[in-house]
């Protein structure tokens, strides 16, 4: 009888490895667009505090813009296959197969390489040294 697995993808760690670099560049480009876009929201808000007034032109195009680039950049990061746990840490996690058992290889943007795993349900804090 076959094993019955959660995710159709498990990913090799020379494979979770090697979309590291992609991985970097994406939340980087997606942290940029989620920083501005906060930037022009505050400063949006505060002048609907301020005035009252319907805002719109180029700032809100600006916003509009900022929150695309975002969310593409978060279904590029979906589309690797990897779950995304945390996104101001660039936390993500690989489904993976280990001793023929399920688990997440689990890697964070701070981190050079991907050196922990977790069950499936342990999470962060139930990270062990690969």
């Amino acid at each position: 009888m076959k094993k019955s697995y959660r995710f159709q993808k498990h990913f090799t760690l020379e494979e979770a490895r090697a979309l590291l670099p992609k991985l970097r560049q994406l939340f980087r480009r997606l942290h940029r667009h989620r920083d501005a876009a906060r930037e022009l929201e505050a400063a949006l808000g505060q002048r609907v505090r301020e005035t009252g007034a319907d805002l719109g032109g180029a700032e809100v195009s600006e916003l509009i813009r900022h929150s695309a680039a975002l969310m593409e950049a978060f279904r590029q990061i979906q589309s690797l296959g990897v779950l995304i746990k945390d996104i101001d840490r660039g936390l993500v996690d690989f489904p993976h197969l280990r001793h023929g058992e399920e688990v997440f290889l689990c890697w964070e943007l701070s981190e050079d390489d991907i050196e922990y795993w977790h069950d499936l349900d342990a999470g962060y804090a139930g990270r062990e040294p690969l």
